[in-house]
């Protein structure tokens, strides 16, 4: 039997922790102290899972210094094109030190060298010693490395996993061999460190020239025979480039390391000095992965698995003026999970556990017991609303007790939900993580019970005593976190913004969850066929505007197609070649149609994939019904979000969003949808936060808010007020609310600056109230270190002392619109808990979706008229402002007709 190779993994530091920052641009992780841990984190997780999952017998993490390498030498202009780094992503490269000396990672730098010349002087080193080597690395150029003891290991996109590199993968990627890719670059040359290759020689020439003459001086020597004039005259002119470029790609791979492949075997990682690192940068997800499961506490868990046994406790439960509960079950979706089993404590380190599903264990004489026995015994305790019941995400508990006939009374505490008003910027709400910060306690792991992957198993398979111990302490520690959590609220002044609003949300949610909507499949069907169509229509139209056939979903073909063929303007750069997000696409269709064709493209296709084609496959078989599940501890401003789907996502002014709109409908044509939405309410919001009399007076009056402000800063009658000034002054109305400045609205308008900054020095000159309330709040968070709603709804800003510019203006704007928009948040929760409570009682009508401003019902059409004024009321009176409230009501047989 052959022993497999041990191998060694390098990893290219700077690529790794580039690609961890930018995985997060739109939502960095930040932690306490304002410092961006996205980095960080990325960087950890990557590491780990080769830890985890590859299990390398050495390995090390290299990085590039600051001092100019030979390279540089050899050419001034190399790497000028790259951006500077970012300067939070700066700030954190001493924390990924830190982290490696924590995890016991050896960390490899040389100055006048490159990483890449390091790791290809180990590869060569491991390869002499019968040692496998793993580049992790993103890097083109690194191909060149490549052979039969030495692969590529490219971490893609989250989720998308990894792929593996070698000989052939180049061949196929790149076209060459991995013996051809320095010659490879030294013709074409290599945009991300601007080697300048031969000009006028792009990938394709290089490519053909190769297969042809096979090496570079080879190329060159026949120069003069090639047919083609371009090529011909590129490379007789361009040949001390080709071998300038051929120096600068060359990898060495000579350098004088002092390092042996002994120092790089890995070792076993200082579990609580890593935990410490991990607390400090406040990544609980991490500190979970290096604490050690120490109970703080002795424990007494019971597992009742007689009849005698229960009975005795249901004496007891039903003796309790409050206790926590959490349910086990077979699917994380509560409408077809079956019960496994309960578990209850009103004790810290002491619960019970009632199994009712799950295999027998003769010798330790437990076994399930009776479903019906033990709902029928619980079901007068649950429904009793004297009996208070906390419990963690509690409202899918709740749901999984309605499926059983048993409807929980009197919730007082959801520790998740108490969790996320604590502290709504974390992104970590789950028991796991809110016990390990909160408690310091590690709780058991879902996956150590199930498993994961093929082998996972269902909750229902785990033997009983094991099941036991990990239901016990789910309802104990949510027990613990009840007794701290309520008194914090109390103390951070939450207390009735918890009881008043976000307790009775949860049974809200729960009745829209349960309720569901019924969709129109056949339409859906028939408009999947239909953007198919439209989407081949398009794919053509790219094709003959780009003059050639590429990969659309590919950003590197992109970046070919747009920057080398068609010489558009270059976009920022990043490690991997140039960007073709969105924002770059945007900027890009004002030079050529391309561009555009290509985002109508993708906004089509996307949602066709995450709506039109997905929506059929989401329905309830049992109920026929989509359930989509809505999110209360998610959003930092208090607004509530969707999934399964995100129904906030569908676009709401494009015609294909107004088509998928159109799929929602009623379950018969007895019913109607009935559709409630706040007109302009963020608007109304900021009159009555800033007092300004001039927008409140617009209000008052009923004058179309955006009509006024266009007479006011282009110095019109409101008559005289063109569709284009109102559309500008709606920009700069919403603009300002959410603290854009001039460059923002410049953009957003397709304005010069000059412009921008008049439109805005014209509002504030009409509206002086709301730049005072603007310089007021920025002051307020500054000092307070939150801001809050009018239901003193907090969010913390600690970004607003950064010395990151950015991130500080991005904290200086968010304490703008939080209180605008989370106020806006309170007022539609109260409108709906109102709504809600109505309806349950006397109406068969019933709340079905809710998103952004606005409300659905499902009634019966003799119970519209007397529904409509209910709802109109409501939720025009949930909340008292100095500016009136305004509902906008629409009927129809569908979302969009109702819309």
């Amino acid at each position: 039997m052959v022993a497999q190779k041990k191998r060694l993994f390098l990893i290219d530091g700077s690529a790794l922790a580039y690609r961890a920052y930018f995985a997060f641009i739109r939502n960095p992780l930040v932690n306490s102290r304002g410092e961006n841990v996205s980095t960080v984190f990325g960087f950890a997780r990557t590491l780990l899972h080769i830890l985890d999952e590859e299990k390398p017998e050495y390995l090390a993490v290299i990085f590039d210094t600051p001092e100019p390498t030979f390279r540089h030498h050899l050419f001034s202009e190399y790497k000028a094109t790259r951006t500077e780094m970012p300067e939070d992503m700066q700030q954190t490269l001493p924390r990924i030190r830190e982290m490696l000396q924590a995890l016991n990672v050896p960390l490899l730098a040389m100055s006048g060298f490159e990483a890449d010349d390091i790791m290809g002087t180990l590869a060569r080193r491991a390869e002499g010693e019968r040692v496998q080597t793993v580049l992790v690395t993103g890097d083109k150029d690194m191909m060149q490395l490549v052979n039969d003891h030495t692969l590529i290991y490219h971490p893609k996109a989250s989720g998308e996993g990894v792929e593996w590199i070698d000989a052939a993968a180049v061949v196929k990627k790149l076209g060459v061999r991995p013996s051809q890719v320095i010659d490879y670059l030294a013709l074409a040359g290599d945009s991300s460190d601007n080697i300048p290759g031969v000009p006028g020689i792009g990938p394709v020439t290089a490519l053909d020239l190769l297969n042809k003459y096979h090496d570079l001086e080879s190329v060159l020597k026949h120069a003069d025979q090639i047919p083609q004039k371009r090529a011909r005259t590129a490379l007789l002119a361009g040949a001390d480039s080709a071998r300038l470029s051929q120096q600068l790609a060359t990898i060495h791979c000579d350098v004088p390391l002092s390092y042996t492949l002994q120092d790089l075997q890995t070792t076993a990682m200082d579990s609580d000095q890593a935990a410490l690192f991990f607390k400090e940068m406040e990544i609980p997800s991490l500190i979970d992965r290096f604490k050690t499961r120490k109970p703080s506490l002795q424990r007494r868990y019971v597992l009742l698995s007689s009849r005698a046994e229960f009975d005795r406790f249901i004496e007891v439960l039903r003796q309790q003026s409050y206790f926590s509960f959490d349910t086990e079950t077979t699917s994380e979706d509560p409408l077809m999970a079956e019960l496994v089993g309960l578990s209850f404590s009103w004790q810290e380190g002491a619960a019970y556990y009632v199994p009712v599903k799950g295999p027998s264990d003769l010798t330790e004489r437990s076994n399930p017991l009776d479903l019906a026995y033990v709902l029928s015994a619980l079901k007068p305790i649950m429904m009793d609303p004297k009996i208070k019941k906390c419990g963690h995400n509690a409202k899918y508990d709740m749901l999984v007790l309605e499926q059983a006939g048993i409807t929980v009374a009197n919730l007082a505490c959801d520790t998740m939900v108490a969790s996320y008003l604590i502290n709504p910027s974390s992104h970590q709400h789950n028991l796991d993580a809110v016990t390990l910060e909160y408690l310091d306690e590690k709780k058991i792991a879902t996956k150590e019970l199930i498993g994961s992957g093929k082998n996972q198993r269902t909750m229902d398979q785990v033997p009983l005593n094991l099941i036991a111990e990990y239901a016990c302490e789910d309802a104990d520690m949510t027990w613990r976190l009840a007794n701290r959590f309520v008194p914090k609220l109390q103390e951070m002044d939450l207390h009735k913004l918890f009881v008043e609003v976000e307790m009775p949300l949860v049974h809200v949610l729960m009745h829209l969850e349960q309720t569901g909507v019924a969709l129109d499949v056949k339409y859906l069907a028939a408009m999947s066929a239909e953007l198919e169509t439209e989407l081949a229509a398009i794919e053509t139209r790219i094709y003959t505007l780009a003059e050639t056939k590429f990969n659309i979903n590919s950003p590197k073909q992109l970046a070919v197609v747009l920057f080398e063929q068609l010489k558009l303007p270059t976009s920022r750069r990043t490690k991997t070649g140039y960007s073709t997000d969105v924002s770059v696409l945007e900027e890009l269709a004002k030079e050529h149609p391309l561009p555009a064709a290509l985002l109508e493209y993708r906004q089509l296709a996307k949602l066709k994939s995450t709506y039109v084609d997905a929506l059929p496959r989401m329905i309830n078989p049992r109920t026929g019904r989509l359930h989509t599940s809505f999110n209360q501890t998610v959003a930092a401003t208090g607004r509530l979000s969707s999934s399964e789907p995100n129904l906030q996502n569908i676009p709401v002014r494009t015609e294909v969003g107004r088509r998928i709109r159109r799929a929602f409908i009623t379950a018969d044509h007895n019913h109607v949808l009935l559709d409630a939405d706040y007109s302009q309410i963020e608007l109304r919001i900021m009159a009555h936060l800033s007092g300004d009399e001039t927008l409140r007076r617009s209000f008052m009056q009923g004058e179309d808010v955006h009509t006024r402000t266009a007479s006011l800063i282009f110095k019109v009658e409101p008559e005289s007020v063109t569709a284009d000034m109102r559309r500008k002054a709606k920009e700069v109305n919403f603009g300002i609310m959410y603290g854009m400045g001039v460059y923002g609205l410049a953009q957003r308008l397709a304005i010069p600056n000059a412009e921008a900054e008049n439109f805005i020095q014209a509002y504030f000159l009409h509206y002086p109230r709301v730049q005072e309330y603007m310089t007021e709040t920025v002051h307020k968070a500054r000092v307070d270190g939150y801001v809050t709603t009018l239901l003193n709804r907090r969010r913390y800003l600690p970004e607003i002392h950064h010395e990151n510019r950015r991130m500080r203006e991005f904290a200086e704007r968010t304490a703008i619109n939080t209180p605008i928009q989370g106020s806006a948040a309170d007022l539609i929760k109260v409108a709906m808990i109102r709504i809600d409570r109505l309806l349950q009682k006397k109406y068969r009508a019933r709340m079905i979706l809710q998103v952004h401003d606005e409300l659905i019902f499902e009634v019966p059409r003799d119970e519209l008229p007397e529904v409509q004024e209910l709802v109109r009321r409501e939720m025009e009176h949930a909340m008292t402002l100095e500016t009136p409230i305004k509902v906008e009501l629409g009927v129809g047989d569908n979302w969009l007709e109702a819309h």
